[in-house]
Protein backbone atom coordinates (compact mmCIF):
# COMPACT_ATOMS: atom_id res chain seq x y z
CA UNK A 1 0.00 0.00 0.00
CA UNK A 2 1.04 3.69 -1.16
CA UNK A 3 1.74 6.12 1.66
CA UNK A 4 -0.83 8.09 -0.12
CA UNK A 5 -3.52 5.34 0.14
CA UNK A 6 -2.37 4.94 3.66
CA UNK A 7 -3.51 8.13 4.26
CA UNK A 8 -6.53 8.37 2.50
CA UNK A 9 -7.79 4.90 4.11
CA UNK A 10 -6.80 6.28 7.56
CA UNK A 11 -8.50 9.25 7.03
CA UNK A 12 -11.83 7.31 5.27
CA UNK A 13 -12.09 4.96 8.57
CA UNK A 14 -11.53 8.01 10.89
CA UNK A 15 -14.47 9.80 9.67
CA UNK A 16 -16.75 6.51 9.64
CA UNK A 17 -15.58 6.16 13.77
CA UNK A 18 -18.22 8.66 14.60
CA UNK A 19 -18.74 9.24 17.94
CA UNK A 20 -16.22 6.80 19.17
CA UNK A 21 -13.36 9.34 17.68
CA UNK A 22 -12.97 10.49 20.14
CA UNK A 23 -10.37 13.49 21.55
CA UNK A 24 -9.09 11.12 24.57
CA UNK A 25 -8.90 8.48 21.84
CA UNK A 26 -7.31 10.19 19.51
CA UNK A 27 -3.86 8.49 19.44
CA UNK A 28 -5.58 4.97 19.88
CA UNK A 29 -7.40 5.37 16.76
CA UNK A 30 -4.29 6.55 14.50
CA UNK A 31 -2.48 3.34 15.92
CA UNK A 32 -5.68 0.97 15.35
CA UNK A 33 -6.66 2.85 11.79
CA UNK A 34 -2.68 2.99 10.17
CA UNK A 35 -0.67 0.18 8.82
CA UNK A 36 1.85 -0.80 11.13
CA UNK A 37 4.83 0.58 9.14
CA UNK A 38 2.87 3.73 7.61
CA UNK A 39 1.31 4.78 11.03
CA UNK A 40 2.78 8.04 12.72
CA UNK A 41 4.37 7.01 16.06
CA UNK A 42 5.81 10.78 16.81
CA UNK A 43 8.12 11.33 19.85
CA UNK A 44 8.09 14.91 21.51
CA UNK A 45 12.37 15.53 21.34
CA UNK A 46 12.36 18.85 22.13
CA UNK A 47 9.71 22.52 22.95
CA UNK A 48 11.65 25.43 22.27
CA UNK A 49 10.62 29.03 22.50
CA UNK A 50 10.43 33.05 21.63
CA UNK A 51 8.93 35.89 22.88
CA UNK A 52 7.60 39.37 21.16
CA UNK A 53 5.99 41.94 22.13
CA UNK A 54 2.58 43.70 20.34
CA UNK A 55 0.17 44.20 22.49
CA UNK A 56 2.23 42.91 25.41
CA UNK A 57 3.92 39.78 25.48
CA UNK A 58 3.79 36.97 23.46
CA UNK A 59 5.95 33.78 23.88
CA UNK A 60 5.69 31.52 21.18
CA UNK A 61 5.63 27.81 21.24
CA UNK A 62 7.29 25.11 19.33
CA UNK A 63 6.77 21.18 19.88
CA UNK A 64 9.67 19.10 17.80
CA UNK A 65 9.20 15.65 16.93
CA UNK A 66 11.62 13.05 15.76
CA UNK A 67 9.69 12.61 12.23
CA UNK A 68 10.45 16.16 11.49
CA UNK A 69 7.36 17.62 12.21
CA UNK A 70 6.29 20.24 14.46
CA UNK A 71 3.48 22.38 15.77
CA UNK A 72 3.53 26.17 16.92
CA UNK A 73 1.37 27.71 19.27
CA UNK A 74 1.08 30.84 21.70
CA UNK A 75 0.89 32.35 24.84
CA UNK A 76 -0.10 35.88 26.29
CA UNK A 77 -0.56 37.99 29.14
CA UNK A 78 -0.11 35.92 31.97
CA UNK A 79 2.98 34.21 29.94
CA UNK A 80 5.79 36.34 31.78
CA UNK A 81 8.37 33.55 32.83
CA UNK A 82 6.34 31.02 30.63
CA UNK A 83 9.74 30.15 28.82
CA UNK A 84 11.21 29.49 31.51
CA UNK A 85 8.39 27.32 33.07
CA UNK A 86 8.28 25.49 29.68
CA UNK A 87 12.00 25.07 30.06
CA UNK A 88 12.09 23.33 33.87
CA UNK A 89 8.55 21.83 34.14
CA UNK A 90 7.25 20.79 31.08
CA UNK A 91 10.18 20.47 29.06
CA UNK A 92 11.09 16.49 31.65
CA UNK A 93 7.62 15.82 31.46
CA UNK A 94 7.05 16.15 28.00
CA UNK A 95 9.99 15.13 25.66
CA UNK A 96 9.95 11.27 24.61
CA UNK A 97 6.11 11.17 24.71
CA UNK A 98 3.26 10.74 22.20
CA UNK A 99 2.53 14.19 20.68
CA UNK A 100 -1.01 13.16 19.84
CA UNK A 101 -1.95 12.08 23.28
CA UNK A 102 -3.01 16.17 23.63
CA UNK A 103 -5.50 15.52 26.66
CA UNK A 104 -3.51 13.29 28.59
CA UNK A 105 -0.32 15.29 28.29
CA UNK A 106 -2.22 18.51 29.12
CA UNK A 107 -3.69 16.42 32.05
CA UNK A 108 -0.38 15.35 33.35
CA UNK A 109 1.16 18.60 33.51
CA UNK A 110 -1.80 20.24 35.02
CA UNK A 111 -2.63 17.97 37.57
CA UNK A 112 1.60 17.47 38.37
CA UNK A 113 1.77 21.09 38.94
CA UNK A 114 -0.77 20.92 41.27
CA UNK A 115 1.78 22.91 44.42
CA UNK A 116 3.41 24.79 41.70
CA UNK A 117 0.56 27.35 40.41
CA UNK A 118 -1.00 25.08 37.87
CA UNK A 119 -4.60 26.74 38.67
CA UNK A 120 -3.92 29.86 37.25
CA UNK A 121 -1.55 32.17 36.21
CA UNK A 122 1.63 31.91 34.83
CA UNK A 123 1.84 28.30 34.94
CA UNK A 124 -1.60 28.13 32.74
CA UNK A 125 -0.89 30.35 30.06
CA UNK A 126 2.47 28.47 29.55
CA UNK A 127 0.22 25.16 29.33
CA UNK A 128 -1.94 26.70 26.91
CA UNK A 129 0.66 27.77 24.34
CA UNK A 130 2.53 24.05 24.91
CA UNK A 131 -1.06 22.81 24.30
CA UNK A 132 -2.00 24.91 21.11
CA UNK A 133 1.40 23.39 20.08
CA UNK A 134 0.41 20.14 19.87
CA UNK A 135 -3.01 20.39 18.35
CA UNK A 136 -1.34 22.00 15.24
CA UNK A 137 1.47 19.33 15.42
CA UNK A 138 -1.45 16.28 15.83
CA UNK A 139 -3.58 17.98 12.67
CA UNK A 140 -0.32 17.82 10.56
CA UNK A 141 0.57 14.68 11.21
CA UNK A 142 -3.20 13.53 10.70
CA UNK A 143 -3.41 15.94 7.64
CA UNK A 144 -6.57 17.46 9.03
CA UNK A 145 -7.60 20.92 10.29
CA UNK A 146 -7.46 21.08 14.06
CA UNK A 147 -11.19 22.05 14.16
CA UNK A 148 -12.03 18.39 12.55
CA UNK A 149 -10.02 17.35 15.96
CA UNK A 150 -12.08 19.41 18.02
CA UNK A 151 -15.59 17.43 16.72
CA UNK A 152 -16.08 19.46 13.36
CA UNK A 153 -17.09 22.84 11.78
CA UNK A 154 -20.13 24.64 12.48
CA UNK A 155 -19.54 27.47 10.65
CA UNK A 156 -17.37 28.71 7.65
CA UNK A 157 -16.10 31.87 8.88
CA UNK A 158 -14.86 33.64 12.15
CA UNK A 159 -16.77 36.86 13.34
CA UNK A 160 -14.24 39.27 14.57
CA UNK A 161 -15.33 42.84 16.83
CA UNK A 162 -12.30 45.09 16.66
CA UNK A 163 -11.19 47.00 19.48
CA UNK A 164 -10.87 50.59 18.62
CA UNK A 165 -7.99 52.78 20.20
CA UNK A 166 -9.80 56.25 19.80
CA UNK A 167 -12.57 57.73 21.16
CA UNK A 168 -12.23 61.14 22.01
CA UNK A 169 -15.18 62.86 20.11
CA UNK A 170 -12.90 66.27 19.94
CA UNK A 171 -10.15 64.05 18.43
CA UNK A 172 -9.67 64.36 14.81
CA UNK A 173 -7.76 60.37 15.00
CA UNK A 174 -10.60 58.99 16.37
CA UNK A 175 -12.75 59.50 13.56
CA UNK A 176 -10.24 58.83 11.69
CA UNK A 177 -10.06 55.61 13.46
CA UNK A 178 -13.38 54.82 13.15
CA UNK A 179 -14.03 55.24 9.78
CA UNK A 180 -11.21 52.62 8.78
CA UNK A 181 -12.91 50.29 11.31
CA UNK A 182 -15.70 50.70 9.24
CA UNK A 183 -14.53 50.31 5.81
CA UNK A 184 -12.22 47.34 6.97
CA UNK A 185 -16.19 45.12 7.04
CA UNK A 186 -16.43 45.27 11.03
CA UNK A 187 -20.02 44.17 12.37
CA UNK A 188 -18.87 45.33 16.22
CA UNK A 189 -16.15 47.42 18.27
CA UNK A 190 -15.43 47.93 21.45
CA UNK A 191 -14.17 51.04 23.61
CA UNK A 192 -12.85 51.65 27.15
CA UNK A 193 -14.53 53.51 29.71
CA UNK A 194 -11.42 52.92 32.33
CA UNK A 195 -9.65 56.20 31.73
CA UNK A 196 -6.86 56.39 34.54
CA UNK A 197 -6.52 59.78 33.07
CA UNK A 198 -10.13 61.49 32.82
CA UNK A 199 -9.54 65.10 33.59
CA UNK A 200 -11.93 64.35 36.58
CA UNK A 201 -10.84 62.08 38.29
CA UNK A 202 -10.23 62.71 42.17
CA UNK A 203 -7.58 59.82 43.12
CA UNK A 204 -5.56 58.00 41.03
CA UNK A 205 -5.90 54.61 43.18
CA UNK A 206 -10.07 54.18 43.49
CA UNK A 207 -12.17 54.33 41.00
CA UNK A 208 -14.92 55.06 42.38
CA UNK A 209 -17.00 57.47 39.59
CA UNK A 210 -18.08 60.85 40.36
CA UNK A 211 -20.95 62.97 37.96
CA UNK A 212 -18.51 64.95 35.61
CA UNK A 213 -16.27 62.02 35.30
CA UNK A 214 -19.28 59.89 34.36
CA UNK A 215 -20.77 62.23 32.31
CA UNK A 216 -17.52 62.41 30.19
CA UNK A 217 -17.56 58.60 30.14
CA UNK A 218 -21.26 58.54 28.53
CA UNK A 219 -20.30 61.51 26.24
CA UNK A 220 -17.55 58.95 24.73
CA UNK A 221 -20.17 56.46 24.35
CA UNK A 222 -22.75 58.09 22.35
CA UNK A 223 -20.04 59.98 19.96
CA UNK A 224 -18.85 56.30 19.34
CA UNK A 225 -22.55 55.26 19.23
CA UNK A 226 -23.45 57.75 17.09
CA UNK A 227 -20.96 57.96 14.65
CA UNK A 228 -20.99 54.30 14.08
CA UNK A 229 -23.98 52.95 11.46
CA UNK A 230 -26.61 50.79 13.99
CA UNK A 231 -25.84 47.65 12.34
CA UNK A 232 -22.49 48.11 13.97
CA UNK A 233 -22.74 46.51 17.31
CA UNK A 234 -20.94 48.89 20.10
CA UNK A 235 -19.27 46.89 23.30
CA UNK A 236 -17.66 48.82 26.35
CA UNK A 237 -14.70 47.56 28.89
CA UNK A 238 -14.23 48.33 31.75
CA UNK A 239 -11.11 46.17 32.51
CA UNK A 240 -12.22 45.06 36.13
CA UNK A 241 -11.53 48.39 37.74
CA UNK A 242 -14.44 50.10 39.22
CA UNK A 243 -16.20 49.70 42.41
CA UNK A 244 -19.23 48.28 42.54
CA UNK A 245 -21.71 51.19 42.75
CA UNK A 246 -19.81 52.59 40.30
CA UNK A 247 -20.30 49.93 38.09
CA UNK A 248 -24.11 49.99 38.68
CA UNK A 249 -24.13 53.63 37.74
CA UNK A 250 -22.37 53.41 34.21
CA UNK A 251 -24.24 50.15 33.28
CA UNK A 252 -27.68 52.04 33.97
CA UNK A 253 -26.17 54.90 31.90
CA UNK A 254 -25.37 53.11 29.68
CA UNK A 255 -28.80 51.34 29.14
CA UNK A 256 -29.97 54.16 26.38
CA UNK A 257 -27.03 52.58 23.72
CA UNK A 258 -28.58 48.88 23.69
CA UNK A 259 -24.82 47.99 23.74
CA UNK A 260 -23.16 44.36 22.91
CA UNK A 261 -21.96 43.92 26.41
CA UNK A 262 -20.23 45.56 29.19
CA UNK A 263 -17.07 44.11 29.85
CA UNK A 264 -15.74 43.56 33.44
CA UNK A 265 -17.45 46.39 35.05
CA UNK A 266 -15.87 44.95 38.43
CA UNK A 267 -13.17 42.92 39.23
CA UNK A 268 -12.94 39.06 38.54
CA UNK A 269 -12.34 37.56 41.47
CA UNK A 270 -15.64 38.70 42.94
CA UNK A 271 -18.54 36.65 41.36
CA UNK A 272 -21.08 38.13 43.96
CA UNK A 273 -20.34 41.93 43.05
CA UNK A 274 -19.94 40.92 39.59
CA UNK A 275 -24.19 39.27 40.01
CA UNK A 276 -25.07 41.90 41.82
CA UNK A 277 -24.34 44.14 38.89
CA UNK A 278 -25.97 41.99 36.40
CA UNK A 279 -29.20 42.15 38.46
CA UNK A 280 -29.34 45.96 38.65
CA UNK A 281 -29.43 46.73 34.62
CA UNK A 282 -30.58 45.90 31.07
CA UNK A 283 -27.33 45.95 29.63
CA UNK A 284 -25.40 42.68 29.10
CA UNK A 285 -22.51 41.87 31.49
CA UNK A 286 -19.02 40.09 30.29
CA UNK A 287 -16.12 38.67 31.60
CA UNK A 288 -13.73 36.14 31.93
CA UNK A 289 -10.53 36.91 29.74
CA UNK A 290 -9.28 37.02 33.94
CA UNK A 291 -10.59 33.38 34.74
CA UNK A 292 -8.50 30.11 34.33
CA UNK A 293 -9.32 26.61 33.05
CA UNK A 294 -13.35 25.58 33.23
CA UNK A 295 -13.10 25.66 36.87
CA UNK A 296 -12.64 29.44 36.89
CA UNK A 297 -16.37 29.90 35.00
CA UNK A 298 -18.76 27.16 36.81
CA UNK A 299 -18.81 29.64 39.73
CA UNK A 300 -19.96 32.52 36.76
CA UNK A 301 -22.65 30.45 35.53
CA UNK A 302 -24.20 28.78 38.22
CA UNK A 303 -24.49 31.92 40.12
CA UNK A 304 -25.82 34.06 36.59
CA UNK A 305 -23.20 36.65 37.09
CA UNK A 306 -23.05 37.01 33.02
CA UNK A 307 -24.85 37.28 29.86
CA UNK A 308 -21.26 36.67 28.09
CA UNK A 309 -18.41 34.79 28.51
CA UNK A 310 -14.77 35.63 27.65
CA UNK A 311 -12.07 33.33 27.91
CA UNK A 312 -8.77 33.91 26.50
CA UNK A 313 -7.55 30.81 25.22
CA UNK A 314 -4.45 31.84 24.81
CA UNK A 315 -4.08 31.81 28.96
CA UNK A 316 -7.29 29.74 30.16
CA UNK A 317 -5.99 26.65 29.20
CA UNK A 318 -5.81 26.23 25.74
CA UNK A 319 -7.85 24.95 22.96
CA UNK A 320 -9.62 21.77 24.15
CA UNK A 321 -10.20 23.71 27.57
CA UNK A 322 -11.66 26.51 25.42
CA UNK A 323 -14.21 24.30 23.79
CA UNK A 324 -15.11 22.68 27.32
CA UNK A 325 -15.48 26.06 28.23
CA UNK A 326 -18.02 26.94 25.92
CA UNK A 327 -19.93 23.86 26.67
CA UNK A 328 -20.46 24.57 30.06
CA UNK A 329 -21.14 27.86 29.18
CA UNK A 330 -24.05 26.29 26.29
CA UNK A 331 -25.78 24.53 29.24
CA UNK A 332 -26.57 27.77 30.80
CA UNK A 333 -27.44 29.53 27.22
CA UNK A 334 -24.72 31.94 27.53
CA UNK A 335 -22.54 33.17 24.43
CA UNK A 336 -18.80 32.26 24.23
CA UNK A 337 -16.79 35.41 22.80
CA UNK A 338 -13.23 34.75 23.39
CA UNK A 339 -11.16 37.45 24.54
CA UNK A 340 -8.28 37.38 22.25
CA UNK A 341 -5.23 39.78 21.43
CA UNK A 342 -2.58 37.27 20.21
CA UNK A 343 -1.09 37.24 17.12
CA UNK A 344 -2.41 35.33 13.63
CA UNK A 345 -0.88 32.34 14.76
CA UNK A 346 -3.08 32.36 18.14
CA UNK A 347 -5.45 34.14 16.55
CA UNK A 348 -6.31 31.33 14.55
CA UNK A 349 -6.36 28.66 16.82
CA UNK A 350 -9.23 30.45 18.51
CA UNK A 351 -10.78 30.77 15.02
CA UNK A 352 -10.57 27.14 14.97
CA UNK A 353 -12.59 26.33 18.59
CA UNK A 354 -15.34 28.99 17.62
CA UNK A 355 -15.92 27.00 14.12
CA UNK A 356 -16.51 23.97 16.49
CA UNK A 357 -18.66 25.22 19.18
CA UNK A 358 -22.33 26.30 18.96
CA UNK A 359 -22.63 29.19 21.14
CA UNK A 360 -19.86 31.33 19.32
CA UNK A 361 -20.95 34.79 19.24
CA UNK A 362 -18.20 37.49 18.03
CA UNK A 363 -14.29 37.22 18.49
CA UNK A 364 -12.03 39.84 19.55
CA UNK A 365 -8.74 41.41 17.50
CA UNK A 366 -6.82 44.01 18.79
CA UNK A 367 -4.08 44.94 15.91
CA UNK A 368 -5.76 48.56 14.98
CA UNK A 369 -2.78 50.16 15.86
CA UNK A 370 -0.23 47.81 14.86
CA UNK A 371 -2.01 46.68 10.71
CA UNK A 372 1.72 45.64 9.13
CA UNK A 373 3.19 43.53 12.16
CA UNK A 374 -0.24 42.03 11.59
CA UNK A 375 -0.24 41.51 8.25
CA UNK A 376 2.91 40.31 7.81
CA UNK A 377 2.91 38.22 10.71
CA UNK A 378 1.98 34.87 8.76
CA UNK A 379 2.94 33.72 5.35
CA UNK A 380 -0.51 33.78 4.28
CA UNK A 381 -0.78 37.50 4.50
CA UNK A 382 -3.79 39.04 6.32
CA UNK A 383 -5.71 36.50 7.12
CA UNK A 384 -8.88 38.92 7.68
CA UNK A 385 -11.26 39.68 5.07
CA UNK A 386 -14.33 42.47 5.38
CA UNK A 387 -14.75 41.82 9.40
CA UNK A 388 -13.94 37.70 9.16
CA UNK A 389 -11.38 34.76 9.26
CA UNK A 390 -12.19 32.24 6.87
CA UNK A 391 -11.25 28.97 8.92
CA UNK A 392 -8.68 27.09 6.50
CA UNK A 393 -8.72 23.43 5.56
CA UNK A 394 -5.07 23.18 6.10
CA UNK A 395 -3.81 20.78 8.28
CA UNK A 396 -3.47 22.30 11.90
CA UNK A 397 -4.03 25.84 12.26
CA UNK A 398 -3.79 26.49 9.31
CA UNK A 399 -1.52 29.32 9.36
CA UNK A 400 2.77 29.77 9.06
CA UNK A 401 4.90 32.16 10.79
CA UNK A 402 6.93 34.81 8.52
CA UNK A 403 10.21 34.35 10.85
CA UNK A 404 11.81 37.59 9.79
CA UNK A 405 8.45 39.67 9.81
CA UNK A 406 7.30 38.34 13.46
CA UNK A 407 11.27 38.28 14.76
CA UNK A 408 11.06 42.83 14.12
CA UNK A 409 9.23 42.72 17.67
CA UNK A 410 11.84 39.63 19.75
CA UNK A 411 12.19 41.17 23.05
CA UNK A 412 15.66 41.65 23.14
CA UNK A 413 18.37 39.21 25.36
CA UNK A 414 15.75 36.49 24.91
CA UNK A 415 15.96 33.48 22.12
CA UNK A 416 14.54 32.54 19.37
CA UNK A 417 13.30 28.70 19.29
CA UNK A 418 16.65 27.64 20.67
CA UNK A 419 16.76 24.55 21.54
CA UNK A 420 16.74 23.58 25.14
CA UNK A 421 20.26 23.15 26.88
CA UNK A 422 20.57 19.48 27.89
Amino acid sequence: MTQGRSRRAFLASAAGLGGIFSLRHLSAAVQAASSPYRRPRLKITDIRTAEVRAHGLQTHVRVYTDQGLFGHGEATDAAQGAADIIRRVFHPLMVGQDPLNVDLLWERVRAGGIFAGAQAGQFVAALSGVEIALWDLAGKALGLPVYQLLGGKMRDRIRLYCDAAHHEPEDPKSREMLTQIREMGFTAVKIDCDDANNPYRWDRVAWTVNNRELDLIVERVRFVREFLPREIELGVDGHGRFDMGSAKRLAKAFEPFRLLWFEEPVPAENVAALRDVRESTSTPIACGENRFLRFGFTDILERRAADIIQPDLQKAGGLLEGRRIADLAHAYYVPFAPHCVVSPIGTMGSCHVCAAVPNFLVLEWHWISRLDYWRNFVQEGDIIQNGFIEVPDRPGLGVTMNEEAARSRQVPGTGWFEPARS
